[in-house]
């Protein structure tokens, strides 16, 4: 795969974090403050509702079974968060890698914009007094680990708007363990690409290497498509399209998709004896015997999905 051409920098999320990013002072490269990236200390102001442990970056950290838990989701389950206030999180009209493949894990956002110089130079300083040899789409691929799903704003660039071919496509499988990818732009190689085992949606494909882009940032509030997309927020994608959950979420989501499911599984029981009408089952009995038939179905399948997975509730 070529390397990309030229020199990548910086896209800030708002007027105030530009200009705070602009006139911060040059740190030593020590530090943990990274060039046009939020501080662990922002990461966990930006994401202070989050119930759960955090990555070393200061992402949060949904529990892996959760993760595990989350790939049963349809995306009318977690339309639920919509009636709590989130209704900018799902996008759709994707290309799909391994459609059959769910895609599920921690966002790990990427941000770039079209190339401008001044700011292309001034990314490329602050990233050398920081000890970064680069500052491109490597050096944040680099950064990846196991689980996250790396969420990429490139405006919906198609020529040198692809953010990984072959090469580095597989780079990712293995360090994300085959999580995953969205990428608001292209990728390239695609017959490469198509023989492995990881999910990615993506808007087009485009043989040129990425290039008159600048670097953003990263681990930032980012936007695809008509979402916003916080670090550590869980994305799910299947056929239908992308969500992307708040952590403080997601534990009330799982346990309504464990009702829904049930509701659903009954529901097709009642259907198979062939002796009601789907208005007098679905969407909820209208028989008050029927009701409480289902009530005690519903009660007895949780308790044994919770002794299943060992929660007591």
């Amino acid at each position: 795969m070529k390397r990309m051409g030229g020199t990548l920098s910086m896209r800030c999320i708002t007027a105030l974090t530009l200009g705070a990013a602009l006139a911060a002072p040059i740190a030593p490269a020590s530090a943990r403050a990274q060039v046009f990236a939020l501080t662990r200390d922002e990461l966990i102001e930006f994401t202070a509702k989050n119930p759960f442990d955090r990555l070393p970056d200061g992402r949060p950290k949904i529990p892996d079974a959760m993760i595990e838990r989350a790939r049963e989701l349809s995306m009318e389950e977690i339309l639920t968060i919509a009636a709590q206030g989130y209704r900018n999180q799902y996008v759709d009209g994707w290309q799909l890698l391994q459609p059959g493949k769910k895609l599920v894990g921690r966002a790990f956002t990427v941000q770039f914009m079209p190339a401008r110089p001044d700011l292309d130079r001034l990314a490329a300083a602050r990233a050398k007094a920081r000890g970064m040899d680069s500052l491109n789409n490597q050096a944040v691929i680099d950064m990846l680990q196991a689980g996250d799903v790396v969420v990429v704003d490139l405006f919906g660039k198609k020529e040198q708007g692809t953010f990984v071919g072959d090469n580095l496509f597989y780079y990712i499988m293995k360090a994300t363990r085959g999580a995953g990818m969205v990428v608001d732009g292209a990728i390239r190689d695609l017959e490469g690409i198509s023989t492995m085992d990881m999910p990615a949606y993506f808007r087009r494909a485009d043989p040129s290497a990425i290039g008159n882009v600048t670097l953003s940032g990263w681990n930032i509030p980012v936007r695809i498509g008509g979402a916003t997309v916080m670090p550590g927020d869980l994305v799910v994608g299947d056929r239908e399209g992308v969500y992307f959950v708040p952590p403080e979420l997601v534990e009330n989501m799982l346990d309504r998709a464990d009702e829904s499911r049930i509701h659903d599984e009954w529901t097709r029981m009642k259907f198979n004896e062939g002796k009601y009408k789907s208005s007098e089952i679905y969407g909820s009995p209208r028989d008050p015997q029927l009701k409480k038939e289902y009530e005690e179905y519903l009660k007895k399948r949780l308790e044994e999905i919770r002794k299943k997975r060992g929660v007591q509730k």
